[in-house]
């Protein structure tokens, strides 16, 4: 069955930096497109990130304008893992983070998978 678990999340300071890993379970996922989400209670999930395969063996990667410059996501297929570098985090970013199979735009990313637990972001001082 497919499943991601998240992990990585945390409190940090404003200007601090974590790093969230999603490991996919039941799937292979060297080739497919995952998205990095976020959601704030009472708000819809919103597209942080994501990543997709260009066809020639490497990736392409695609970011919202608010993280570009600050986060980059990257896979490690020996360890059928994503990763989310979050560096000079922002209190906006506070929210929870969630990692799904999703089909990547430029205009944005479609989720294809359930959500699932998440990892919570607090960036507060």
């Amino acid at each position: 069955q497919l499943q991601f678990v998240e992990s990585g999340g945390g409190l940090v300071q404003p200007g601090g930096s974590l790093r969230l890993s999603c490991e996919a379970f039941g799937f292979t996922l060297d080739s497919d497109s995952i998205g990095w989400f976020r959601q704030v209670p009472g708000t819809e999930h919103e597209g942080v990130s994501c990543i997709s395969s260009d066809g020639s063996g490497g990736d392409k990667t695609y970011y919202a304008d608010f993280v570009k410059g600050r986060f980059t996501i990257s896979r490690d297929n020996a360890k059928n893992t994503v990763y989310l570098q979050m560096n000079n985090l922002e209190p906006e970013d506070t929210g929870v983070y969630y990692c799904v199979r999703a089909v990547c735009w430029s205009s944005g990313y479609d989720p294809l998978s359930s959500w699932g637990q998440g990892t919570q972001v607090s960036v507060s001082s």
